[in-house]
């Protein structure tokens, strides 16, 4: 996915969803930040979207904009409403989303995570695409350890799960 293709994503699923703001989710929301990002980065045909307001659409979002949709088979990307609930997040992280605005939202909002809000994120999921995709954010320098370590810590996971993830955040930076 591209920044040009979040930007639509945004843009679509707020129109469905009858909404002005929503929540970017997922391994998209990185390109808020840095919309070049390395295409590692940007693997994934899915945009994770929670209505802000209007989270009752998210089925609708689903049916129309979702995978093997019309829209996905036009687009070649596709939005995934998911519930509030889905991602494990760190506490705070409404407060750090970074806004995505413009004329090709047609000034809808979307809310993207934070980078190490998300990296943190992804940690708590643990897959091995996760664990990668993490692993190209630090390597590329688009968070930094010490700062992801503090998200982890605000995780709602328990202490073991919290010394697990820093451990391998502290491993994966050792190694380079």
């Amino acid at each position: 996915m591209t920044r040009a293709e979040l930007e639509h994503a945004i843009r679509a699923a707020c129109d469905v969803a009858q909404e002005t703001e929503l929540y970017v989710f997922g391994s998209q929301a990185i390109l808020a930040q840095f919309p070049d990002a390395p295409e590692e980065l940007r693997q994934s045909a899915e945009a994770d979207i929670v209505p802000k307001h209007a989270v009752q659409n998210t089925d609708l979002i689903n049916g129309v904009l979702g995978e093997d949709s019309q829209f996905h088979r036009l687009h070649g990307f596709y939005v995934h409403g998911i519930d509030l609930t889905t991602p494990t997040l760190p506490t705070g992280w409404e407060d750090r989303a970074v806004k995505v605005q413009n004329v090709n939202t047609r000034d809808f909002i979307g809310w993207c995570l934070e980078a190490h809000d998300l990296a943190a994120s992804k940690l708590a999921a643990f897959r091995d695409r996760d664990r990668d995709f993490v692993r190209v954010l630090l390597v590329n320098k688009m968070v930094a350890p010490r700062k992801l370590i503090t998200r982890i810590r605000r995780l709602p996971v328990d202490d073991a799960t919290k010394q697990r993830l820093t451990l391998w955040v502290d491993k994966t930076v050792r190694a380079g």
